[in-house]
C-alpha cells in the first residue's frame, strides 16, 4: 500500500520498480541460445544481490519460467535411473567411493555396487535418498 509520502511500505509491490525491470530487459519467450544466455545473465545479476524486493523476486520468477520452458523444449534432462544416476550424482557432487561407505557398510560393497556386481536394494535406495536429500523413487523412474 502506498502511504501519503509516496513511499511504499515494506513487503508491498511497487509498480514503477517492476516496470523499470521490464523496461531494462523485457521478458520474451526464449527462441535461441543467445536469448537464453542473455536471460541467464539477468537472472545471475539478480541472484547475486544480497536481498531482493518483492518486485525483483516476481521478475526473477518470470525469467526463471522462461528459462525452464526453453530448457524443457531444447535441453531435456536425460532419463537415467539406478546405477547410472548414482554415478552421475557422484560426479556432479564430487563424491568418492569412500563417501558411500555409510550407506553400503564397506568399501567392498560400494565397489561391487558401482561395478554392477551387486544390485541396489530397497534399503540402499532409501539410504541413498536420505544421504543425497532426494526421493529414492528417482533411482527407479525410467525415461519417456
Amino acid at each position: 500500500m502506498t502511504q501519503t509520502t509516496g513511499k511504499t511500505t515494506p513487503g508491498t509491490r511497487s509498480t514503477s520498480e517492476y516496470m523499470s525491470l521490464l523496461a531494462a530487459f523485457p521478458p520474451r519467450p526464449i527462441a535461441s541460445e543467445e536469448d537464453y544466455i542473455a536471460t541467464q545473465k539477468v537472472i545471475d545479476s539478480l541472484i547475486d544481490r544480497p536481498e531482493l524486493t518483492p518486485d525483483e523476486q516476481d521478475y526473477l520468477n518470470v525469467l526463471g519460467s522462461l528459462i525452464r520452458d526453453y530448457e524443457d523444449l531444447y535441453e531435456p534432462m536425460p532419463s537415467i535411473s539406478g546405477l547410472d544416476l548414482l554415478k552421475a550424482l557422484m560426479e556432479d557432487w564430487n563424491l568418492q567411493e569412500k563417501d558411500l561407505i555409510p550407506i553400503f557398510q564397506t568399501e567392498s560393497n560400494v565397489s561391487d555396487v558401482l561395478s554392477g556386481k551387486q544390485e541396489l536394494t530397497v534399503t540402499d535406495l532409501e539410504k541413498l535418498g536420505e544421504f543425497l536429500n532426494i526421493s529414492p523413487a528417482v533411482f527407479l523412474s525410467k525415461g519417456n
